[in-house]
């Protein structure tokens, strides 16, 4: 199981608890998607990166590296940085897990459909 890297595992007064990097990223899209001004998310890589998440785990500390799409009209800098809060705290809230780092790219600007 943690050779894969598949997981992520922390140690209890019960046992171990062992939370899939799917789930991490999932919980990282959820939360980056109720951010106002993000429009989705993107994949800027091909590899497994869930819906445009990337999860690593560095010294025992969550990475979360994403790409959003933004909704026109929304300050990049105020934007990331929501995002970047909205992340961490759902990962720490819901996995009990420390975020290390929440690093954001905005990889375009999507923009509103005029009605004919």
């Amino acid at each position: 199981m943690g050779e894969s890297k598949d997981y992520v595992s922390r140690s209890d007064e019960l046992g171990n608890i062992h939370i899939s990097e799917e789930v991490l990223a999932a919980i990282s899209a959820a939360a980056a998607l109720e951010v106002e001004g993000v429009s989705s998310l993107t994949n800027p890589s091909k590899k497994n990166a869930a819906r445009g998440v990337h999860i690593k785990l560095e010294e025992e500390k969550v990475v979360v590296t994403m790409s959003v799409l933004m909704a026109y009209g929304h300050t990049i800098p105020e934007m990331g940085r929501a995002v970047q809060e909205a992340v961490k705290n759902a990962i720490e809230s819901m996995s009990g897990l420390e975020v290390a780092a929440v690093n954001v790219s905005v990889g375009g600007i999507v923009f509103p459909q005029k009605e004919p």
